[in-house]
């Protein structure tokens, strides 16, 4: 089991310029404590995220850590031009020394495609061909490619990735039919939403993976994203986690409220208390968040946990506080298990 951070980056209680600099010095602890890698979205005219050029802030991230992989957990494909986005990405990888990851989809929000000229019906096909053109980029000295949406012919392509033939790629994965294209290509993924649905996911991509005749020994990473506050006592962190939530629902449901709509797949609760019940959060003392993450993480079948400290109105000592107890707790105890469990085989 392996363990990494996810953060939307959302408004907060502090000024923008204070805002990075606290996500910066949380991300030197990540690295320093063992972390495997920081994930952020993407999001664009939403409190949601602060951070809407994931390129831009892990350029800087990149120059305060030493370990910690980082990356996009999406670039929404169609809202970037394949071409200059395949630069950001070898760019990011040399200027972090071989440590980006790089999640690709094609947007989960419709409204925020529409605020930049796009139609969300036809973003699942720009996103298709735009991972195409990106793909030729990173591992051929030529893209020629003709599509509906993006055609080029004989374009020199002077940058390479530091890692060859290109950086690992990572897909959201919101039902059981979409872990197949990602098995296929041997694409890392990442799951939120119920724990049944996410071990239907988890075991169709271990299917289709033996069913290509791969080896279980190199299977890639299959992730759980979960909210985690951890505290002193279960009764702090549950205070600490309602306290904060109104602000991170009122940032998540922003443009779907001034529109009238919903999110298709990722709908969360408007209470703390609904959000840890139906296990999309974890709220506890150092206790009980090691053992509800082992518990969650061997029920969906997953092999490696990613959790998402920051959001909502928690302050800085906060954050840091609840992810040093998870560091502490949560981190030994797997390798430990690990080592137990290599030592019996």
């Amino acid at each position: 089991m392996q363990f990494g951070i996810f953060d939307q980056n959302d408004r907060g209680p502090y000024p923008h310029g204070k805002q990075y600099e606290n996500r910066l010095q949380l991300i030197q602890f990540y690295d320093k404590a063992g972390f495997r890698t920081y994930h952020m979205s993407e999001h664009h005219s939403t409190p949601l995220s602060l951070t809407p050029s994931p390129s831009v802030f892990l350029a800087a991230v990149a120059q305060r850590t030493k370990r910690l992989r980082l990356g996009p957990l999406v670039y929404v494909l169609p809202a970037h031009h394949p071409l200059r986005l395949a630069e950001e990405i070898c760019m990011l990888d040399h200027l972090s020394d071989g440590r980006l990851d790089v999640g690709i989809g094609r947007g989960a929000s419709p409204h925020e495609l529409e605020y930049f000229g796009i139609d969300p019906d036809r973003a699942p096909a720009m996103y298709v061909e735009a991972y195409n053109v990106i793909k030729q980029a990173l591992t051929r000295p030529e893209v020629d490619f003709k599509g509906k949406y993006y055609n080029f012919e004989n374009v020199p392509i002077e940058m390479k990735p530091a890692q060859l033939p290109h950086p690992p790629f990572w897909y959201a994965v919101p039902v059981p039919e979409g872990a197949v294209w990602p098995a296929q290509n041997r694409i890392n993924i990442v799951c939120g939403g119920p724990l049944p649905r996410i071990r239907e996911i988890t075991d169709r991509y271990r299917a289709e993976w033996a069913a290509a005749g791969n080896s279980p020994d190199n299977i890639p990473l299959l992730g759980i994203n979960r909210f985690v506050v951890a505290a002193d006592t279960d009764r702090e962190a549950m205070e600490l986690g309602r306290r904060a939530w109104p602000l991170f629902y009122s940032s998540f449901m922003k443009l779907w409220i001034k529109h009238g709509t919903q999110p298709r797949y990722a709908r969360i609760p408007e209470d703390f208390d609904t959000m840890v019940s139906n296990g999309g959060a974890l709220a506890g003392s150092p206790g009980t968040i090691r053992d509800r993450v082992r518990n969650m993480a061997d029920a969906a079948g997953a092999s490696y946990f990613i959790a998402q400290f920051s959001f909502g109105d928690l302050s800085h000592e906060e954050v840091l506080h609840s992810a040093g107890i998870f560091a502490r707790e949560v981190l030994p105890a797997s390798q430990e298990r690990e080592g137990w469990i290599s030592a019996r085989i």
